[in-house]
């Protein structure tokens, strides 16, 4: 694995170079703590112009879960791709298992969401997660999951 300095802070730019996703479904807007090959927190600012929220809940907003998990794995991906230097190389990061996910509090419109990935472990092209996203310094949801690297066609 490539050896990538620390970092402090990567802006949305910097995420959408690492990762392709984007709007409506980027679900995180900066990077903190870079350790490459290790960890990262994802923050995602929630906000009541989500596009989920006309739906999930009508006058009672909550943000689905599996988007809660869907952020933390995009949070783990845009790791895995600055951690081996894969911004231009067309690699996608693929989810493959989720385990063990808990959901302990809703999220609300003007929640900001603290997504903090650590590596597990990796070989060759599969790397694993333990995640966790935060409201405010307490728990809200959490999980164990694993994505496959894979190589452009």
């Amino acid at each position: 694995m490539a050896t990538k300095k620390k970092l402090d802070v990567v802006d949305t730019e910097g995420v959408m170079r690492l990762i392709p996703h984007r709007f409506p479904f980027l679900m995180i807007d900066r990077l903190v703590d870079v350790v490459p090959g290790k960890s990262v927190i994802g923050i995602k600012n929630v906000t009541i112009n989500e596009p989920f929220f006309q739906g999930h809940f009508p006058g009672k907003p909550v943000m689905p879960g599996v988007l809660i998990i869907e952020a933390l794995a995009q949070t783990a991906g845009a790791l895995v791709m600055y951690s081996l230097e894969c911004e231009s190389e067309g690699r996608l990061v693929y989810f493959m298992s989720i385990d063990h996910a808990r959901f302990r509090k809703p999220v609300l419109p003007g929640d900001t969401l603290y997504l903090h990935a650590v590596q597990q472990h990796s070989r060759n092209n599969i790397w694993k997660f333990s995640g966790e996203a935060k409201v405010n310094g307490s728990i809200v949801a959490d999980a164990v999951y694993t994505a496959m690297i894979k190589d452009p066609e």
